[in-house]
């Protein structure tokens, strides 16, 4: 080894010992005759001095070096002098009089440095990712991502399971995005597909026998990005025999307590709470509810269909609804000017049409623009349904049912963080279960699988296959951490009967069933158990422990919005011999 300590490991019972250092220099000072130089590595910062204490000829060196220049030096622990002991430091009792020095690299005009306050923007953050991963938050959000994935894999190993490693290159199979396709040089015109998850072949080891699976897996997805949404990502991927939901959800209820409790050194009671989908949609208009606060979705469709106002009356009149959220003492926060933001909002994000609105005065009563629409009486009812108190907004969404579920939603979340209702540092953990097996595609005419097609249906909804698919719910359940999906998992159809029913519900004949799914279905009919598992979004997972907005922030090489990698310049153009080779032509599309 060129060192024989790192950078943060250094103490004052080190004190006179003879060590060698390697890292970046973090940064420098010139003090005239004494250079004093902070130096990094990804364990901490050692002050190392050049000086009078130290060889002399040392100075005029260190005197040209400059901020993430790589440096091995040797020399003699010390302790500082009085008065100048770092107490933020965690080598701060100390520091290392130089005695040699080796420059082992320049750093020649770096675009930024990682250590300054004012970073750059994400492109150039990207572009240059190596030196943004030198930051000590970058580094500590991977060192907390490795402790997550050792915790998980430590507690699937104490309970048994076996960790195996499924195909990357498999064959394309319908699961709610677009497939990365790979070309075949041997097999002209057929390609692989990356896969979108080991849905598949987690269920086929559970019929050759292991009935406790876990791997850490990388998967591909080719749709729309956000913050939060990669188009190559790793999760945890669990499977289970001979079991039930609860023994799914129970096992994970063991894992999140401990990776709270090792983590972030917090405990969290399980069984974690549950809801079902139908519930959280009523209450909450989304299936990930944020549980740190309250303000849930409060419905006033019959007090509605009361009223002069025409836009209430309608949508109650025609099966709509009108639903609303009480942002406590919100009437004092929100101006006039601010809710007509608020009203923009709702209408460009989520489509709403607009967006009432009452503010509760001092007595009690409600006022706003629409209010003379409204008797005393029914302006009371309101209230009181709403738990509206002195100081009160209420807003209202009157619109289709899913209409009223975004907006609602949205306003909820935005309100809860301009309004400061829950602490950031706070956890909850909650699953969402039952929801709807299938939800009807307008455009293609047809039920599309609202988890997988694969997802078994409860044991008393297996007739609503035939009679009324919308009404049958399956046997899914979500993860959900303060408000954000973390994982989602279902018990797994095991009788090929009910497969065959499933796909033909989804518009796959038996023909194109037997061509894409073939060998599921003979597996199926050859000695299958009941199974059921769960995957959980490992960069999830340390987004949400590690507080961060973005996964892009505990993604070591990320992807932009746009699937490129800024860094390596991927995705890049291939030469036509390459192309020739796999039999595939690429014509740009027209402007």
């Amino acid at each position: 080894m060129l060192r024989t300590h790192t950078c943060g490991e250094l103490r004052s019972s080190n004190k006179d010992n003879t060590v060698t250092l390697c890292g970046w220099v973090d940064s420098y000072r010139d003090h005239g005759g004494t250079v004093f130089v902070d130096l990094r590595d990804r364990y901490g910062l050692t002050q190392v001095v050049f000086g009078p204490t130290g060889e002399d000829a040392l100075t005029p060196i260190a005197k040209t070096l400059r901020g993430e220049d790589v440096i091995k030096v040797t020399g003699v622990v010390a302790p500082r002098p009085d008065g100048t002991v770092n107490p933020k430091l965690q080598t701060g009792e100390i520091e290392v009089h130089a005695q040699q020095l080796e420059i082992l690299n320049k750093c020649n005009k770096a675009p930024f440095f990682p250590t300054q306050m004012d970073l750059p923007g994400e492109d150039l953050r990207l572009k240059h990712r190596y030196i943004d991963l030198r930051r000590p938050e970058m580094q500590q959000t991977l060192l907390l991502r490795s402790r997550i994935i050792k915790g998980m894999r430590d507690y699937f190993d104490e309970n048994n399971f076996i960790d195996v490693e499924t195909p990357i290159l498999g064959r394309s199979t319908p699961e709610g995005a677009r497939d990365y396709l790979v070309p075949s040089r041997i097999h002209a015109g057929k390609f692989f597909a990356l896969p979108q998850s080991p849905q598949l072949y987690k269920q086929i080891l559970m019929m050759a026998g292991y009935d406790r699976y876990v791997q850490v897996a990388r998967c591909f997805r080719d749709e729309d990005l956000r913050a939060d949404r990669q188009p190559e990502f790793t999760q945890l991927d669990m499977e289970m025999s001979f079991v039930e939901m609860d023994d799914i959800v129970g096992m994970i209820d063991g894992l999140v307590a401990k990776l709270a409790k090792d983590i972030l050194g917090i405990d969290v009671p399980t069984p974690l709470p549950r809801m079902t989908y139908d519930e959280a949609m009523e209450r909450f208009g989304h299936d990930a509810p944020d549980l740190r606060y309250g303000m849930e979705l409060i419905d006033c469709t019959d007090l509605a269909a009361e009223a002069e106002f025409r836009v209430f009356k309608m949508v109650s009149e025609s099966g709509g609804r009108v639903r609303g959220i009480n942002a406590k003492q919100g009437g004092e926060k929100y101006s006039r000017r601010d809710i007509d933001k608020l009203t923009d909002y709702v209408i460009q994000d989520f489509g709403a049409k607009g967006m009432a609105w009452f503010k509760v005065d001092a007595d009690g009563k409600l006022n706003s623009t629409i209010a003379k629409n409204f008797s005393d009486d029914l302006l009371a009812k309101i209230a009181e349904r709403m738990g509206a108190e002195p100081g009160d907004l209420l807003l209202f969404s009157a619109d289709e049912w899913d209409v009223t579920c975004r907006v609602l939603n949205g306003l909820r979340r935005r309100l809860a963080a301009e309004m400061k209702l829950y602490n950031p540092n706070d956890m909850n953990f909650s699953w969402v279960v039952e929801f709807p097996m299938f939800e009807f595609d307008s455009e293609a005419n047809r039920w599309v699988a609202m988890h997988h097609p694969f997802t078994a249906p409860r044991p008393q909804d297996v007739a609503l296959l035939d009679s009324d698919p919308a009404k049958a719910r399956a046997i899914a359940y979500d993860l959900v951490i303060n408000g954000s999906e973390a994982g989602g998992g279902t018990i797994r159809i095991h009788d090929s009967n009910v497969q065959k029913k499933v796909f033909n519900l989804l518009g796959m004949d038996e023909a194109s069933a037997q061509e894409r799914f073939g060998f599921l279905l003979d597996a199926l009919q050859l000695g299958a158990p009941p199974h059921g598992g769960i995957a959980l979004g490992i960069d999830r997972f340390v987004m949400l422990f590690g507080k961060l907005d973005s996964i892009r922030d505990c993604i070591a090489f990320p992807k932009t919005q746009k699937a490129t990698d800024m860094m390596t310049g991927a995705p890049g153009e291939v030469d036509q011999k390459q192309l020739r080779e796999l039999h595939v032509r690429s014509v740009k599309p027209h402007e």
